[in-house]
C-alpha cells in the first residue's frame, strides 16, 4: 500500500520522481521502479491504479491551473476596461 501511495504522490508533485523520493526518504531509482511496475499494472497494492486515469487526473490539475490564470487575467482586463471607461 505504501508503494501505491508513493506512486500516486508522484502525480501530486507534477511528475517529479526525484522530489517525491526525497520527500518520502527513499531512493529515486526505487520509486522509479515502483512507478514503472504500476504503469504495467504489476505493482502490489495498485489494483485500482490506472495509468490512463492518473494521466487524466494530471491533465485536470493542469487545466485547473490554466483556468485560474485565465480567470485572473480576465478580472484584470475587466478592471482596466472599467478604469479607462471612467477616465475617458
Amino acid at each position: 500500500e505504501f508503494k501505491a501511495e508513493a506512486v500516486k504522490k508522484i502525480a501530486d508533485n507534477n511528475g517529479n520522481v526525484s522530489a517525491t523520493a526525497k520527500q518520502l526518504g527513499i531512493a529515486m531509482q526505487t520509486l522509479s521502479n515502483w512507478q514503472n511496475k504500476a504503469n504495467q499494472g504489476k505493482l502490489i497494492g495498485t489494483e485500482q491504479y490506472d495509468p490512463d486515469l492518473m494521466s487524466a487526473l494530471q491533465e485536470i490539475k493542469q487545466l485547473k491551473r490554466q483556468l485560474k490564470v485565465a480567470e485572473e487575467e480576465r478580472e484584470i482586463l475587466k478592471k482596466a476596461t472599467a478604469y479607462f471607461a471612467r477616465n475617458s
